[in-house]
């Protein structure tokens, strides 16, 4: 006896829905965003469960960018985002150092325009190729490399402090 679509559904959100928020707080930059990001696609996968059953995380992973990228077009004025408070301590220097590097890393991709950063996460937090990244973007691997060098250009300029940082092993990424 199979399951129902509903069943199979709710195990998938509850399964992936972690990793998927996280993909969603990187590109929004701020938690309720990013909740209502990840709420919004999820509705759509839902209502398109029986169509994308059989490969749903690429649909609600291609459904998070677009959706994100589509509200960054919408949006005709830049909104100031507040920052996140920094830690009152750390056990130790490194804990110090990675929180730092992290709070400066989310900073400067705040700064960032919308594609760039939309680039950023594809190409480094979720480590695509250029052609996975411009297939989930819809536009060519020409502009997804364009835009990864100019977005990394622009955060070495913003935040100096990651230049020669290796941000995965500092566990920053």
């Amino acid at each position: 006896m199979g399951t129902s679509p509903e069943h199979e559904f709710s195990e998938f959100a509850a399964a992936r829905g972690p990793a998927l928020f996280r993909v969603a707080l990187a590109l929004t930059g701020s938690h309720h965003a990013a909740e209502d990001l990840l709420q919004s696609v999820l509705e759509r996968t839902f209502a398109r469960w029986r169509h994308i059953r059989n490969s749903p995380e690429a649909y609600a992973r291609t459904a998070l960018y677009r959706t994100q990228v589509g509200v960054w077009r919408r949006r005709s004025v830049v909104r100031e985002l507040p920052v996140e408070r920094l830690p009152d301590h750390a056990d130790g220097a490194d804990d110090m150092r990675t929180a730092d590097l992290r709070v400066a890393l989310r900073q400067a991709l705040r700064r960032l325009g919308p594609r760039q950063r939309a680039v950023l996460v594809a190409r480094f937090y979720e480590d695509l190729t250029d052609e996975q990244t411009a297939r989930l973007l819809g536009c060519s691997t020409g502009t997804v490399r364009s835009q990864t060098h100019r977005a990394l250009a622009r955060l070495r300029q913003l935040a100096p402090e990651l230049s020669g940082t290796d941000l995965a092993t500092e566990g920053v990424a």
